[in-house]
């Protein structure tokens, strides 16, 4: 017993010898580059190969071979990478989101090179490198990580390393040469890589697919580590490779038998799957997902009929090209299901071949029971859902790489666990149902399904939902903060992708008349995901073309071709515009996608038309004259007598009073929710009032032409009191605080950077909600601490950001309509023309996408969309950053306006002008403490 232990203990050691170089490799390269480099198995799979051509095919001697393999191949290869495929990322700017997509083309590309080059087949001749002794494995494993170690920490190359780590732009700023460190990351992580290759290549099947496919697993290593800490890396990859050799001496009898045979040979999998769903995430929320695309034009009527009439073309074929053909419509219902998750969603998701894998094994197995096929399809569907459901709910909490790295946790797990044991596998006969045995007939039904599926998806885009999605899409905090409900917006988009997924797998099963695995390996998936992101991931022409390529490619003789072809275009990501763009013509930016703009207008040029704050409407009312011409010319000051001076209070204080001071100058109280609007009449020529009073509705008195509002309770208060809030590592951000925004007042809070007022500002809008914090937040005594941002949205705080968070994907009024949709007050048809005029925003700029608008007029558009909902809170953090002098002043003057209308206002701002010219009250806060 104790011989065997030992035995089991040095098997477990050359596996965890092995898995520690690629957590070495791996987080070396991504400490020095930032890129989680999922192509690290690819490039070891490569190296094995070369190492094996050179000693085995062309008789070199073993020690030159493997010096070349590791010390020029290896490396160069690395270097390579560096300069041809990230280098030119990093210059433009491309988050790592992009980088990761980057890297899956690598991946794909160098799998479908060697299946190109050395073919499918499994190789047992790789020579072997340290002999049979785990201990020298070891040793060296160790030897190498010392070696880091002591480098990292003693020499200069370590402290330059240490310094781009910390903050690359004030690396570059003091002299490191960012990009040759950059460029030895590569060359040490492809080192690692190609060492970790010839290393494992005698152990295990030497072939394209399955040694890639074993490093991305041991990816484990480097997640527990946080990609940081290169002893427990090691530490990791050795106890895992041990245990999980211990593990096969366990033969329990019963149902636990195949499933503690399959842990005792994917333990490496569990703890990737633990890691990436338990573990802090990698990465950071709306910083590395995936960019939105390009604001998709219409495809035009001829490309649909030139397509509708090449998918009806094999129906004409007979024998082995239909039998080809069939798979099309298949893959392109899976491949549909990645437009859903990733093109609208914005979700990096690597994991939908393991649902597809899953609908053509129940399909199989409820057909082998006797359930009809089609019947056993559609039941099939729904119960994939619910896997989706129970695997989406804990993967949708993380962002990013950290959700790549889930969603290919999933899919590996999935297919080691049960695509590919014989105790779910077994016995499994799946043909074709009855009356569509024959090719047509199949097929014809897969065409009539797609074309169901293609008008689905298409509505899903359209509409409130397809705004919300593309919101989710384009910046997720921002989409919060509307009111979308992010997580119930994730799991839709996650479950219909697996329904989607299961159907096309189901159907590519029925197709082939038999339950492969392989059909749904998880290097599948990756395939799948790079052709879809390189065609255009938000294009339901897409899948269509996507499919058609790779079954084309995959029927030649000459396997891999697809791979290699989607991989090298996926290297490009962030140079060359999705494929299916070049199908489209450009659309006019102020063409609406309905047609032409609806009053005609040619798109404008120049600066767009400043604030207006004459003939003004605001959005709480019903506009006196809503078909009038938006108005135009400079903006107009508020009369004194109303907000003072440049739309402050008339008090000799510069607007600071006490929050409970006394109403408006003009003596009308506000109304809370619905206060009293502000007449459209024009005086004054260029927009002036003549008179204190001119242009301005008494606000007891009803619009002209309108009834008059009921009556509405004052304004709820917004509270936060003995608010305390600690990050992990000791740092107190907030200490005691308490702070009252008083109804129809503004609250402004300043102070110096670091002071704690935006992270006061995000726990009063429900974006930050740490863990660790004490205090109470309450809106009108109504606890609302633990609500989330889109909850409070829908209470009626409403919120900007100091970074722009407007959806560049969605036009100006789009976006507007998606904060009435989503806001406080939701159903009103004239919101969004109120908030559009309101802010100048409703001639043909509204159509516009909103890439496409300078700073000034992006502002005005995130200022409309949270007023659109109606709040009675609106929270402001620097909403003058990015402004020039004139739209500052007009700015000051509309919130002014708005809160002597009853709009309780909170700005964190840094221009001591426009504090002083609008705020009723002012907060100066200082090492997380309000001092006055």
């Amino acid at each position: 017993m104790a011989s065997l232990t030992y035995e089991l203990t040095l098997a477990g050691l050359a596996v965890g010898s092995a898995a520690a170089l690629t957590g070495i490799g791996l987080v070396v390269t991504y400490r020095a580059t930032g890129v989680l480099n999922l192509a690290h198995g690819a490039v070891a799979m490569i190296c094995a190969y070369v190492l094996r051509q050179l000693v085995v095919v062309w008789g070199w001697p073993l020690p030159l071979g493997t010096l070349v393999t590791l010390l020029v191949v290896a490396p160069g290869l690395g270097l390579l990478l560096d300069r041809g495929v990230f280098r030119p990322l990093a210059l433009l700017g491309s988050n790592p989101a992009q980088t990761l997509v980057a890297s899956i083309g690598v991946f794909v590309l160098l799998v479908g090179g060697a299946a190109l080059l050395w073919g499918g087949g499994a190789r047992d001749d790789a020579p072997v490198l340290l002999g049979d002794d785990p201990w020298a494995q070891l040793a060296a494993v160790v030897a190498l990580a010392c070696l880091v170690a002591a480098v990292t920490r003693w020499t200069r190359f370590g402290r330059e390393l240490r310094a781009v780590v910390d903050n690359r732009p004030l690396a570059v700023l003091s002299g490191v040469d960012a990009d040759r460190v950059a460029a030895a990351g590569w060359a040490f992580g492809s080192f690692t890589a190609g060492l970790t290759g010839v290393l494992l290549a005698p152990y295990v099947r030497l072939d394209p697919y399955g040694m890639p496919l074993l490093v991305v697993e041991v990816i484990a290593v480097a997640v527990i580590a946080r990609m940081r800490s290169l002893p427990v890396a090691v530490a990791a990859a050795v106890a895992i490779g041990v245990a999980q050799a211990q593990l096969t001496r366990l033969h329990p009898e019963g149902w636990a038998g195949p499933l503690v045979q399959a842990l005792g040979a994917n333990l490496f999998v569990v703890a990737l799957l633990v890691a990436a769903l338990v573990l802090p995430g990698v990465g950071g929320k709306g910083r590395d997902a995936l960019p939105p695309p390009p604001r998709a034009a219409r495809v035009p009527t001829p490309v649909w009929l030139v397509t509708g009439i090449l998918l009806l073309l094999p129906l004409g074929f007979a024998g082995s090209d239909l039998h080809t053909a069939v798979q099309v419509p298949a893959l392109a219902v899976i491949l549909l299901s990645l437009v859903v998750v990733a093109g609208r969603g914005g979700q990096i998701a690597l994991g939908q071949a393991a649902y597809a894998g899953l609908g053509a094994l129940l399909t199989a197995l409820l057909a082998t029971a006797g359930v009809p096929t089609l019947l056993a399809l559609g039941l099939a569907v729904p119960m994939v859902a619910v896997v989706g459901l129970v695997t989406a709910w804990p993967a949708i909490r993380r962002h990013g790489l950290a959700l790549a790295l889930a969603t290919l946790a999933t899919g590996v797990a999935v297919s080691r666990f049960v695509l590919t044991q014989p105790y779910a596998t077994a016995g499994l006969s799946l043909g074709r149902p009855a009356g569509f045995t024959d090719d047509r007939a199949y097929y014809a039904l897969e065409l009539l399904l797609l074309a169901g599926c293609l008008a689905l998806v298409a509505a899903l885009r359209r509409g409130r939902t397809g705004r919300a999605l593309a919101a989710l899409r384009d910046h997720e905090p921002g989409a919060e903060a509307t009111g979308v409900p992010v997580p119930a917006l994730k799991l839709l988009a996650f479950v219909l992708g697996a329904a989607l997924a299961a159907l096309g797998g189901g159907l590519l099963g029925i197709g082939l008349r038999a339950f492969d695995p392989e059909a749904y390996d998880p290097i599948r998936g990756l395939l799948w995901f790079a052709a879809v992101l390189v065609l255009g991931a938000d294009s339901l022409l897409t899948p269509l073309a996507a499919a058609a390529l790779l079954i084309t490619l995959d029927a030649g003789p000459q396997a891999g071709t697809a791979a290699a072809l989607i991989g090298l275009l996926a290297t490009q990501t962030g140079r060359l515009p999705p494929l299916t763009t070049w199908l489209t013509p450009n659309r006019n930016p102020t063409t609406p996608p309905g047609g032409p703009a609806a009053d005609g207008a040619q798109p404008p040029r120049g600066k767009p038309a400043p604030l207006p704050t004459t003939g003004r409407t605001h959005p709480h009312r019903p506009a006196a004259t809503v078909n009038a011409p938006p108005p135009t010319g400079r903006p107009a000051p508020l009369p004194p007598t109303r907000t003072g001076g440049a739309g402050g209070n008339p008090s000799p204080t510069a607007g600071r009073a006490h929050p409970h001071g006394p109403p408006p100058a003009n003596g009308a109280q506000p109304l809370a929710g619905r206060p009293a609007p502000l007449s459209t009449t024009r005086t004054g020529g260029a927009g002036g009032n003549p008179s204190p009073t001119a242009g301005r509705a008494h606000p007891h008195r009803p619009a002209p032409g309108h009834a008059p509002a009921p009556p509405t309770p004052p304004a709820p208060e917004l509270r936060a009191d003995d608010l305390t809030l600690t990050y992990p590592g000791g740092i107190t951000a907030l200490s005691h605080v308490t702070i009252t925004l008083a109804p129809a007042r503004i609250t402004a809070l300043v102070g110096p950077n670091g002071a704690g007022k935006s992270t006061l500002f995000d726990c009063l809008a429900g974006t930050l909600r740490p863990r660790h914090h004490q205090g109470l937040i309450t809106l009108d005594g109504t606890d609302i601490t633990s609500r989330p941002a889109h909850a409070r949205t829908r209470l009626g705080i409403a919120r900007t950001f100091q970074r722009l968070a407007v959806f560049p994907s969605l036009s100006v009024e789009e976006n507007v309509r998606l904060g009435a949709e989503q806001g406080r007050v939701r159903g009103d048809p004239s919101a969004v023309e109120r908030s559009l005029r309101l802010f100048g925003l409703a001639g043909p700029v509204r159509h516009r996408a909103a890439a496409d608008l300078p700073t000034g007029t992006l502002r005005r558009v995130e200022l409309a969309r949270a007023l659109a909902g109606r709040p009675h809170t609106l929270l402001l953090d620097e909403p003058a950053a990015g402004l020039d002098a004139d739209e500052t002043a007009a700015l000051a003057r509309i919130l002014a306006a708005l809160a002597a209308d009853g709009l309780t206002v909170l700005v964190v701002e840094h221009d001591p002008d426009l504090v002083a010219g609008i705020a009723h009250t002012v907060h100066t806060m200082e090492g997380g403490r309000i001092l006055s």
